[in-house]
């Protein structure tokens, strides 16, 4: 059976527009859908005192609206929802854990949201065993834009095993919504210390080092281009900082699919650079996808 695909609600907009997104993902790909809800009566995210009867009243109004919503654009998708009486960050990390993807609201350009996603959202999204999606209000309701246009850009990195994981998301994304998929390698000139004879050398004998760049996505791209044959691939190589250059191909994006990097510190768990700006910045759903 398909994993299912898990969202988590807090009643705002954003979180219902995730709802969305993933009841018409869980539609397209045969998979049931699970709608959750955690809180703790201490959540220091409520800016009003309410009694632990008026949260729970709440918590289970917060669930109720998200399956009306989707069951009636879905009636035939399964769907089951749950109500936690626990902390946020271990419930969304169980359900990251169990499904195949976990779908949280983010109002983009800033942090991700509230009660129940606000300071715990880049929290999830570092320390999840899966894909966590990010959708805000306002960004589609699929990978592919109605109008067909919706490409699925995918960032693409390092060696081809570094990138298994975020390339076979992706792949399997476009082939499930018939999109198109552009694959983005951006690259930096190294320092100079990093001019030797042996990377002169190899640069040399790919034509210089913008070649080498396109050798190195081409082939991370190729047994995914075997697997999925039927999806078109757009090989994009440009020299430039990867989060500015990724944001800059996504103008007909309907999703952007990023590999994760964490940075352990005193203070918790941070997500790399290229993630981070694009969580804030991009116009469309972000994936972002934890290495194999």
């Amino acid at each position: 059976m398909t994993r299912a695909i898990a969202v988590g609600v807090d009643g705002s907009a954003e979180s219902l527009a995730a709802a969305d997104w993933a009841a018409a993902e869980a539609a397209l790909r045969g998979a049931p859908l699970r709608i959750v809800h955690a809180w703790l009566p201490q959540s220091t995210d409520v800016t009003i005192a309410r009694s632990k009867d008026e949260l729970a009243t709440a918590a289970d109004a917060f669930v109720r609206e998200a399956v009306t919503r989707v069951s009636g654009r879905h009636p035939d998708l399964t769907i089951t929802s749950e109500v936690v009486q626990a902390t946020p960050v271990d419930t969304l990390l169980g359900e990251a854990e169990r499904s195949g993807m976990l779908v949280l609201g983010s109002r983009g350009h800033g942090a991700l949201l509230g009660f129940l996603l606000g300071s715990y959202g880049q929290q999830v999204i570092a320390d999840a065993a899966g894909p966590v999606v990010s959708v805000r209000a306002g960004t589609g309701t699929g990978a592919a834009r109605p109008d067909g246009a919706g490409e699925v850009v995918v960032g693409q990195h390092g060696e081809p095993e570094d990138s298994e994981a975020v390339l076979r998301f992706a792949f399997e994304a476009a082939a499930a919504h018939g999109a198109a998929l552009r694959a983005v390698r951006a690259w930096t000139l190294p320092p100079l210390y990093a001019y030797n004879t042996g990377v002169l050398d190899v640069a040399d004998q790919a034509g210089g080092l913008e070649p080498l760049e396109r050798q190195a996505l081409a082939r991370a791209l190729a047994p995914w281009r075997e697997r999925f044959p039927d999806v078109p691939v757009t090989e994009h190589v440009e020299i430039g900082s990867a989060g500015q250059v990724l944001l800059a191909a996504t103008a007909d994006a309907g999703l952007l699919v990023v590999g994760r990097k964490t940075h352990r510190s005193p203070i918790g768990t941070r997500i790399g650079s290229v993630a981070h700006a694009a969580l804030h910045h991009a116009g469309c759903p972000v994936a972002v996808v934890p290495p194999a």
